[in-house]
């Protein structure tokens, strides 16, 4: 009890007087003021003590009410009840409590007129009736709170029930936890080196992780095939770990080979499950998805489709071992040999790897397994135009068309037709939903890393985040499925593809991207003739770097936005954020535009910055180095807000971003 309502203050009286005072001091300086002074002092203490009285009369009137009620035994059962209980004006103040009530909330008799909302403060009277009972926290106690409507105010029960609670927060804190974490990338980082130094690189590895199992009151158990362990702890210190970001993946990166090459770990959660089966079960799956997502980093699974995700900083290390292709090709060529038409799209407003990547597979369908086989396109919305028309002129009379519609597709699909979708896992990202959901017999061939939203009833889940893009692990599939199926265009296609998601292979090359560019420079395809695919109109070439000369730096992030939308709104973004990264000092590159009834970000980086925990963080996804997002019913201006609000919680917890400090370019 801090503050009452004024005309019960005892300040007032005080002022009064000293206004009293003032006016008989005045009279000695000036009659005519002393009587000014006087008839206002008079007048504020004639207010005063009416409202005193009006006060005093509406406590009275409202206890009076409640005796009323009650005979007097029933109403010192009341206030010796052990119960708090507390009667409420009509003005949401306290005109009235027990004395479990006064004892609870350490009071004297000396509380009228405190307001209520001071106690049960953020909520309000109302949400407190309208709810069937209210937590309140008094100090070190927890209250449940119901209230009830009287004739003249509110009555308010307080129900202790902190042990309760207490009880219940120490058995939600004590929930065993199962984690599975995997050294995943062993084999890449000690595939040359000597004995003693793979044993010191996996014992420190296995030290750490044990030292920080042990950190959280659990323990780890190594498991059989030597870089996947097993962790047992409990809730408490896994929301202490989460608040920490999970600071082991640190201390495993700082762990590092002779050649100064850092170790990874993933670490799979399973959280809130019933038992501990489940709770394994969820820790293998959250396991499976942060290696899907490239590794270096923790996920959590909570519930069915409920993800978590930290870490993810480092750049995936290439698996060189191709065994796992030939096998997929292996399991791939039966499949469509069981097919009666095999259809292959990509993702919505496809590009050069997604169509290039079709095409690929459409070649060692149709050319090398002898299968009727099509490409299903969006041409109002391929990014890929150029492609379609080299293929397309190519055609000779009497060959059967290449590419069709979805609408097109969707008369094609019987029980026996089998569809490959490349260049995306999600199902919201597909080029025809319909025909997915048409098709029971699915493939999956990506290298974005893993979405928690993906197709789950594929027949084969081909997925690579390793891989530079589709086009690579095609022109792999497709050296097993028919070595001579791919022509020169087609060759060409695949180029194309790996060339647009290397950006002219500089980014995320590996050995097998180039031995794939390789395999295709054999098979015919010509790189002035890719080069081509990518030419621009001046319009789109103007636009572009209207967008660059108007982009802002933010630290280490350099932003553009559109103002509005132009031809190939698209492909002029993509391009202008990967000319934004040619600036120095710029890692990261965001390019906002309008695209439709939508508004889109398209996001890049060099690979010190993932921008694809920065796109998920507003909807979206992608990869590594290069990640988007449509936000729909907003303007370029909250979306810009949007996205600086983003950098600002992530990039800091991410890598040592300067402040935010906005300049031209």
């Amino acid at each position: 009890m801090k503050r009452k309502v004024w005309v019960s203050s005892p300040v007032f009286y005080l002022i009064t007087l000293a206004m009293l005072g003032m006016a008989i001091a005045s009279w000695f300086w000036n009659p005519i003021v002393f009587y000014i002074e006087l008839g206002v002092c008079v007048a504020a203490i004639a207010a005063v003590l009416i409202a005193t009285r009006n006060f005093h009369f509406y406590v009275k009137h409202i206890v009076q009410g409640a005796r009323k009620t009650l005979a007097g035994r029933e109403y010192q059962m009341i206030q010796r009840l052990s119960l708090p209980l507390v009667m409420v004006g009509e003005n949401r103040d306290i005109v009235w409590g027990n004395e479990a009530f006064l004892k609870a909330m350490g009071w004297s008799n000396d509380y009228h007129g405190v307001s209520v909302a001071k106690l049960i403060a953020p909520y309000t009277l109302e949400q407190v009736m309208e709810s069937s009972g209210t937590e309140i926290t008094v100090g070190s106690h927890s209250y449940t709170v119901f209230a009830s409507r009287t004739e003249s105010g509110y009555v308010l029960y307080w129900i202790d029930d902190t042990a309760y609670k207490d009880l219940l927060r120490e058995y939600a804190e004590t929930r065993p936890i199962v984690a599975v974490a995997c050294f995943d990338n062993r084999d890449d980082l000690l595939r040359d080196a000597s004995g003693s130094e793979d044993a010191r690189i996996c014992s420190e590895v296995e030290t750490t992780l044990s030292e920080w199992a042990h950190s959280m009151g659990g323990f780890m158990r190594k498991l059989s095939g030597g870089n996947r362990f097993l962790l047992f702890t409990d809730e408490r210190n896994i929301m202490e770990a989460k608040k920490k970001r999970f600071e082991v993946l640190d201390r495993i990166r700082a762990i590092k080979t002779a050649d100064n090459r850092s170790a990874t770990v993933s670490v799979g959660i399973g959280r809130g499950a019933s038992n501990f089966a489940e709770s394994e079960l969820w820790a293998r799956q959250a396991l499976d998805m942060a290696l899907g997502r490239g590794g270096d980093q923790v996920a959590i699974k909570q519930h069915s489709d409920d993800y978590e995700f930290f870490g993810g900083l480092s750049k995936g290390v290439e698996k060189r071992d191709k065994v796992r292709t030939r096998v997929i090709a292996a399991s791939l060529s039966d499949h469509i040999r069981a097919s009666d038409v095999v259809l292959i799209m990509g993702h919505k407003f496809s590009d050069l790897d997604a169509v290039g990547s079709a095409i690929g597979m459409w070649s060692a369908a149709y050319k090398g397994l002898k299968r009727p086989a099509y490409v299903v396109v969006n041409r109002s919305q391929t990014l890929a135009g150029a492609l379609l028309h080299n293929m397309e002129d190519a055609l000779e009379d009497g060959d059967e068309a290449i590419f069709i519609s979805p609408s097109e597709a969707l008369t094609l699909i019987t029980p026996k037709t089998l569809l490959i979708v490349t260049d995306t896992h999600s199902p919201d990202f597909v080029e025809s939903q319909d025909v997915l959901e048409e098709v029971s017999r699915v493939v999956v061939i990506d290298h974005h890393r893993m979405m928690v939203k993906h197709i789950t009833n594929a027949i084969v889940f081909y997925h690579e985040p390793y891989a530079s893009s589709a086009s690579e692990m095609v022109a792999e599939l497709v050296q097993y499925i028919g070595n001579y199926a791919l022509g020169r265009l087609e060759a060409e296609a695949l180029m194309a593809g790996i060339m647009l998601d290397t950006k002219g292979f500089v980014m995320k090359c590996g050995v097998r991207t180039f031995d794939a560019a390789a395999y295709l420079r054999r098979r015919g395809a010509d790189t002035v003739q890719v080069k081509r695919l990518f030419a621009d109109s001046i319009e789109t070439y103007k636009a572009k770097f209207r967008l660059v000369s108007a982009a802002e730096v933010h630290g280490n992030c350099a932003v553009a936005s559109a103002s509005e939308e132009t031809a190939n709104m698209r492909v002029v973004a993509a391009q202008a954020a990967d000319e934004l990264l040619a600036i120095q000092g710029v890692m990261v590159s965001f390019v906002i535009f309008p695209a439709g009834d939508h508004i889109g970000i398209s996001a890049r980086s060099l690979g010190d910055v993932n921008v694809q925990l920065i796109m998920e963080a507003m909807g979206g996804g992608g990869h590594l180095t290069m990640a988007g997002v449509q936000l729909p019913k907003t303007t370029i201006k909250e979306a810009k807000a949007q996205l600086l609000k983003v950098l600002e919680e992530t990039l800091p917890k991410a890598t040592k971003f300067p402040s935010v400090n906005t300049s031209r370019v």
